[in-house]
């Protein structure tokens, strides 16, 4: 468990994370590419401006998390909930948002 560490800045690139938690963890700026985050709990973590390119979030527990300015092209998103995620200026190019919650998530 990670629960509010502060990981701001880490390079974290390709980790294993699944079932983590990381619970109002401060990972602003984080560099994430191709991290396995299958079914972690992300709820209100700070992601602003976190790399999370071809990242695997599927099933991923996402609510309320600030996700402003995050790049998550390509990333994998299929069931994860986002209820309440801020996503302003997040990139969502080819990211894959099937059956994803994202009731309340602002955007843009």
């Amino acid at each position: 468990s990670l629960i509010n560490a502060n990981l701001s800045n880490a390079n974290l690139r390709g980790a294993n994370l699944r079932w983590t938690n990381l619970r109002w963890t401060n990972l602003t700026s984080v560099d994430l590419t191709s991290v396995d985050l299958t079914n972690a709990d992300l709820s209100n973590a700070n992601l602003t401006s976190a790399d999370l390119i071809c990242a695997n979030l599927s099933k991923a527990d996402l609510r309320w998390t600030n996700l402003s300015g995050a790049n998550l092209t390509g990333a994998n998103l299929t069931g994860a909930n986002l209820t309440g995620a801020d996503l302003t200026g997040a990139n969502l190019r080819r990211a894959n948002l099937r059956r994803a919650n994202l009731t309340g998530a602002i955007k843009d």
